[in-house]
């Protein structure tokens, strides 16, 4: 790549996960550490006033104005950047042109979008030309979903090691998640049902557990979609908000990795409710209440209701206190085609849509621009192109751990 004057620019500085992510980066680089870095946004007075708050140092972190809806303004700002790392969501309605331009400059690209049927217009749309151009485009770098993502690769990479073979399942269970809803995530589902009122053919195409892959595989995925029982958790479960993300990045990273965990490989992802009575009715009540969401979120008085006095709205969001009191603990059962086991557990030390999510994204950002070496242009996933060098960035600085369970 042609040499540029920044390693990354943090575009979309002052959203409430931007300036997150800003302070993340301010606190472990500050002006002379590991990475050049600039912010960027369309409103110089909230760039000032986000410098501001970072202190009398932080007065020249260098800033650069842009419109996410200008490509004249976006491909300014891609030629001055080796990595663009974008938080302007809800993606599939602000973020398209900077993907397409990054795919035309050759410039990397990394976001925390959830929202798979945009990733999958982007892969469509673009895919070719960065793959000509080299850009490296990798969506889903928050909570969305690299607990998830990296968390498969540890397990399987530990199961190769362990029994010289892939899991040929594995099952992903939230133990406990203890954090406040994005008001972005919310509006990022709330845009998707629109879309599906506008185009039905859409659901079908979310039900394909293989949406975003390069091809449709024959297993037959599992799906958690109301209360059932686990014995391998030994506990009742509900449906998981975000495994329609998760689960489709998974698999593309199994495809992109040359099928490492086998074309029969199946995984799935729910909620651990507990394993009596009452986690039997709490996780029926979870399913309800899910399924009474996205049915209001779908017709449009109920989705006015929704966003006008329910939901948080984008740019809002938790206080640092309430961030830093948040955490998750994510586990990982596996089992290969000759029955050996082997579990997992991943674990985070904030709220996972905010604190942790900004943590990750920083980590990936950085890891994109330093650690990923001459690998070919395209749409990747987390754990595709950066895998270890982010596997062990998120352990040294961002809270994350990742660790093997006993039998």
């Amino acid at each position: 790549m042609k040499k540029r004057e920044f390693d990354l620019i943090v575009f979309g500085a002052t959203s409430f996960v931007g300036q997150i992510l800003v302070q993340y980066l301010w606190k472990r680089h500050g002006l002379e550490g590991e990475v050049k870095w600039a912010i960027a946004g369309r409103d110089a007075s909230k760039l000032a006033t986000l410098k501001n708050r970072l202190g009398e140092k932080a007065r020249t972190l260098p800033t650069l104005l842009a419109n996410a809806s200008n490509e004249t303004e976006l491909q300014t700002l891609c030629a001055q950047t080796r990595v663009v790392v974008s938080t302007v969501g809800p993606y599939a309605l602000y973020g398209s042109p900077l993907v397409k331009v990054c795919a035309e400059t050759g410039t990397d690209y990394c976001d925390l979008t959830g929202e798979v049927q945009w990733i999958a217009r982007m892969i469509e749309q673009h895919e070719e030309t960065a793959r000509k151009t080299g850009a490296r485009i990798v969506h889903c770098c928050g909570f969305d979903s690299i607990p998830s993502d990296l968390g498969v690769y540890f397990l399987q990479k530990a199961a190769n090691s362990r029994f010289g073979e892939p899991c040929q399942q594995i099952r992903m269970r939230v133990r406990k998640l203890k954090g406040e809803f994005s008001g972005g995530t919310v509006a990022s589902m709330i845009n998707v049902t629109r879309e599906v009122a506008a185009d039905p053919a859409l659901a079908k195409k979310l039900a394909n557990p293989y949406l975003i892959s390069p091809n449709r595989l024959p297993a037959r995925q599992p799906n958690v979609s109301f209360a059932e029982f686990d014995p391998v958790a030994k506990s009742w479960l509900a449906p998981f908000v975000m495994a329609g993300i998760n689960t489709r990045v998974v698999h593309r990273s199994n495809a992109l990795q040359g099928y490492g965990y086998g074309k029969e490989f199946k995984y799935d992802e729910a909620m651990m409710t507990g394993s009596g009575l009452k986690g039997r009715l709490t996780a029926m009540g979870l399913a309800s209440g899910m399924a009474g969401f996205l049915v209001g979120a779908a017709l449009p008085p109920t989705r006015w209701v929704l966003e006008k006095f329910v939901v948080p709205k984008p740019g809002e969001g938790p206080s640092e206190t309430s961030q830093q009191r948040g955490s998750y603990d994510l586990r990982f059962y596996g089992k290969t085609s000759k029955e050996n086991t082997l579990s997992a557990k991943v674990t985070g030390d904030m709220d996972p849509g905010y604190g942790s999510t900004g943590k990750m994204l920083g980590e990936a950002a950085v890891c994109l621009a330093k650690d990923v070496g001459d690998k070919a242009g395209g749409f990747w996933t987390p754990a595709s192109l950066m895998g270890e060098p982010l596997l062990t960035r998120l352990q040294q600085h961002a809270g994350l751990k990742f660790e093997l369970l006993s039998d």
